[in-house]
């Protein structure tokens, strides 16, 4: 397998394997948006050269767009091998791509976000720990920061305080989400649709910088619905399973 590096000068001309390969897609052109503010930040974008769904985005944890403390340490993003992909030891080429990029960098180790048992758009645990990652730190919802240290005096990372007990004031549905996720373009303006066809209290914020993610409610700030305060989840959803989660 080739991999190609995504940066400023080909983010046009290269497809971004989550979504689909028109740029005119309101999908697409949010995503390469997002990405295009990331690359002076330090984000890394890994790709397999074929189409698909096979790459790793990963970023100094400093400037990353989730609520933790892990000075020094690079926080994936995502990594994800699917499809016909699978199965093919992809995961492991990335991932040490990712960790020869870190020792280069001086970096204690690498970070991610996980669950115990395997959630949508999350990293899988069973592979995380087969790679030698482990748990450092848990909110309350199960959402888990998974370390791999790099240094023997690394110390651990942790989540904000903001993000250890999700819980929110605000009464109805409300949905917290970035443009990190291509999906979201398409998705979050279906269920603000759908909720004001059916007279669902629904409020839709969206997280626009790091400072604001870093100081989100919930571990998971790519996509995160919560319900009279409750946090509910991080699986992205359109009319069909909003409306079946609301008649639940």
């Amino acid at each position: 397998m080739e991999y190609i590096r995504v940066t400023k000068e080909n983010l046009e001309k290269e497809h971004i394997c989550c979504a689909i390969s028109n740029n005119k897609d309101v999908q697409v052109s949010s995503k390469k948006a997002w990405l295009a503010d990331r690359f002076d930040e330090g984000l890394v974008f890994l790709k397999s050269t074929e189409r698909g769904k096979c790459f790793i985005e990963y970023i100094p944890a400093e400037n990353a767009w989730v609520p933790i403390k892990a000075e020094g340490y690079m926080y994936i993003d995502c990594l994800w091998v699917s499809g016909s992909f699978k199965g093919h030891g992809y995961s492991n080429d990335l991932l040490n791509a990712c960790i020869e990029d870190s020792k280069e960098k001086g970096k204690k180790g690498l970070c991610i976000l996980a669950a115990a048992k395997k959630k949508p758009f999350l990293a899988d645990p069973k592979f995380l720990k087969h790679k030698g990652f482990i748990v450092c730190d848990e909110a309350d919802n199960g959402i888990q920061l998974w370390y791999l240290p790099l240094a023997a005096d690394a110390e651990k990372p942790q989540f904000r305080e903001c993000a250890k007990h999700p819980h929110i004031e605000e009464k109805g549905y409300v949905l917290y989400y970035t443009s990190q996720c291509p999906f979201n373009a398409k998705y979050v303006p279906v269920l603000e649709q759908t909720a004001v066809e059916h007279a669902i209290p629904f409020h839709a914020i969206h997280i626009e910088s790091r400072e604001e993610a870093q100081n989100a409610p919930t571990p998971v700030t790519n996509y995160a619905l919560f319900h009279n305060g409750k946090y509910i989840t991080n699986e992205q959803m359109n009319e069909k399973k909003f409306l079946l989660l609301v008649n639940a």
